[in-house]
């Protein structure tokens, strides 16, 4: 069989919930729907980390963050560890990056001075950035000068650059057209790409949207009306919800975690943040018909997905952090050759990505991986030992509450798992969460201290989860005195 292509998409900050295809109230996205049926919609995908680089340290190694240990935007990724582009790369890709990957650099080998050094947004090693993005956007930029847009000094502020009101109530769109949004840019980039391309290539395609700032083109920022827009899940006041746990006390203590606590500017920014996944879907369906049209998308494995999610007022929080669902739970989508159509409702992970890359190229997959292929889902073989929960872990060192609850960094931390009874929270050095989510899916009572056994229950399969899922890069070998190594032949892996 010859090689298939592989467009790797993650869309920046996207609710797991926000899919038509899995009846948001609100949420259209038709393209992304029709995409979906023609492959596999995973409704239980999960982050195993957050924030962006936390969790694209874990989708791009397949490892959870106690492994990988890249555990906050700006922690080195230990350059030891392998990732899906340089296995590619082993085998004869040359992956491309359109987008950013926010991979902070390992600095135990680099001069003073080295650039890299100076940001946390670096490349993930082994893939090669046609246009490279992060919040610097130098090719970007570049392009809307020469369509004659001002623009402001700071890069990052492009993004948000708002245009003239439109009316009382409607969000206000950038200044730039559709056609010329960041979204469009590196869709145009991709597509560009191929169009050169003669034999197999595998892309990744890192959209920022629909990350803040909240601020949608023409048309999308008047695609949903503020006033019909899902409503809260969360305590009655920010107060109620601080007193909940120590964490959230410190989190919320802090104005930029918080949401607005006036309504109609709340859903302002969430009409915009529809309209940014609405403007995400429209390009999709532009990309997918373009690898239609020219005969890739037969022999492309096309995989799409979200970095993490997003709070959006829920539990009074914007961003990502700590434990909730709405941090964590983000779309999956995954289409290729040969691959079975359906809805699969069992508990996946970012881990699981790199061994279904490989494994769907018939590729080794590295020992260090924690995840497992998706293959049995995409072939219609459900796996009766597949995993029965999602598990996720939040590093909250070097942060604002790591101070305020004056914790040792090393135990600045939670791990979560989550099955579709119960959500268990374990922290370090504070107190234990435990939710029951068939009675409250809106996970607004700590039931802990009334369940101590339903404690201990989940206490022990999250240290279960924890000693099977330890590194285990050579712990397959054994040196035996005047035998010498044994399993040689594994040290490939």
């Amino acid at each position: 069989m010859s090689k298939m292509n592989v467009l790797l998409i993650t869309a920046d900050q996207w609710r797991g919930d926000c899919l038509s295809a899995l009846n948001h109230p609100v949420v259209k996205t038709p393209n992304l729907d029709q995409i979906a049926a023609e492959g596999v919609l995973f409704s239980q995908h999960y982050a195993n980390a957050v924030p962006c680089g936390p969790s694209r340290a874990c989708l791009h190694t397949g490892m959870y963050l106690h492994n990988h240990r890249s555990g906050t935007n700006g922690t080195p990724l230990d350059k030891r560890f392998t990732n899906w582009a340089l296995e590619l790369r082993a085998e004869g890709y040359d992956p491309v990056l359109f987008g950013y990957t926010h991979t902070a650099q390992d600095p135990r080998d680099m001069e003073a001075g080295d650039p890299r050094l100076n940001t946390d947004e670096g490349v993930l090693p082994g893939i090669r950035p046609l246009i490279d993005m992060a919040t610097h956007c130098p090719d970007w930029r570049d392009d809307l000068r020469q369509k004659g847009y001002s623009l402001p000094d700071d890069d990052g502020a492009t993004y948000g650059v708002k245009g003239e009101p439109v009316a009382p109530g409607v969000p206000t769109p950038t200044q730039y057209r559709a056609e010329d949004s960041d979204t469009a840019f590196l869709t145009d980039g991709v597509i560009s790409y191929v169009e050169s391309q003669t034999g197999p290539w595998a892309a990744h395609l890192s959209l920022r949207a629909p990350h803040p700032p909240w601020v949608a083109t023409a048309p999308y920022n008047e695609q949903y009306d503020p006033q019909g827009l899902p409503g809260y899940q969360r305590q009655s006041t920010r107060e109620a919800e601080q007193q909940v746990h120590p964490w959230l006390g410190a989190h919320l203590g802090i104005v930029r975690n918080g949401s607005h606590s006036d309504p109609q500017r709340h859903q302002l920014l969430q009409a915009s943040y529809y309209g940014l996944m609405s403007e995400v879907d429209h390009h999709m369906g532009r990309l997918v018909q373009f690898l239609k049209d020219c005969g890739e998308w037969d022999r492309t494995l096309f995989i799409f997905t979200s970095d993490h999610g997003e709070q959006m007022g829920d539990h009074w929080m914007y961003g990502k952090a700590g434990f909730y669902d709405q941090s964590y739970h983000i779309p999956l989508v995954i289409c290729g050759p040969g691959l079975t159509v359906g809805q699969c409702d069992a508990f996946t992970e970012h881990v699981d990505i790199v061994p279904t890359i490989l494994e769907s190229l018939d590729q080794k997959i590295p020992r260090q991986c924690d995840g497992k292929s998706l293959k049995p889902w995409l072939v219609g073989a459900a796996d009766p030992g597949w995993r029965k929960s999602a598990h996720f872990e939040y590093d909250f060192r070097h942060s604002d509450a790591e101070s305020t609850l004056e914790v040792e960094m090393e135990s600045a931390c939670l791990n979560v798992v989550r099955d579709n009874q119960y959500k268990y929270v374990h922290f370090a050095e504070l107190p234990a969460l435990l939710f029951d989510l068939q009675a409250d899916p809106g996970e607004l009572h700590n039931i802990a201290e009334s369940e101590p056994e339903l404690v201990a229950t989940y206490a022990k399969k999250l240290l279960s989860w924890r000693l099977a899922t330890t590194d285990k890069s050579l712990t397959h070998l054994q040196i035996v005195r005047e035998q010498g190594l044994i399993n040689k032949l594994d040290l490939s892996l």
